[in-house]
């Protein structure tokens, strides 16, 4: 049974009317149990701000904020990271890694291709161009299906092609924006 360690970070958003607290939630499972001994894969989340700021040369920089250092509006960007590290004696097989979006962001991208996101909460997987959503039609009486939007991902996960050799880390990201 591959052994795993739940971390959650919270953050803060504030937005304009009011302070408005947020959580990002990392998780992840094994998609298989696994004999003998286990890989130990820890997982940490962060989030940042994306701001640019004019220096004075008048070029345009990216800076990366802490959501406690800036006041966050809705329309900042928010670029999370979860970091994982494999630190068992075995090598992880059948990692899956797990974010639901936070309530306050709106999912933009994900870097990793062979990520897969979900529109409903989790129950189902995909790449976003193959997702659909049912939607009330312009009169809104009719339920009509729909191609899935950035604005329906509920989800993003991450579920590793290969074993995660013991050791072995890396990062996953995505992006977002403040609603």
């Amino acid at each position: 049974m591959l052994v795993l360690r739940k971390l959650d970070m919270a953050y803060a958003v504030a937005l304009a009317t009011a302070a408005c607290l947020g959580s990002l939630a990392a998780y992840a499972a094994p998609a298989h149990a696994q004999a003998a001994e286990p890989g130990r894969v820890i997982l940490t989340s962060d989030a940042v701000i994306e701001r640019i700021e004019v220096d004075a040369s008048g070029k345009e920089q990216i800076l990366l904020k802490k959501p406690s250092e800036v006041a966050v509006t809705p329309g900042d960007r928010v670029v999370f990271t979860l970091s994982y590290k494999n630190q068992g004696t075995l090598p992880a097989t059948g990692f899956r890694a797990t974010n639901p979006m936070p309530g306050p962001v709106q999912f933009i991208s994900v870097v990793e291709e062979w990520a897969e996101m979900s529109v409903d909460g989790g129950k189902s997987w995909g790449k976003l161009a193959n997702l659909t959503v049912k939607a009330k039609a312009a009169d809104g009486t009719t339920d009509v299906t729909r191609a899935a939007a950035v604005q329906d991902v509920t989800h993003v996960r991450w579920v590793f092609p290969s074993a995660i050799p013991p050791g072995g880390e890396g990062t996953l990201s995505y992006r977002g924006v403040v609603k």
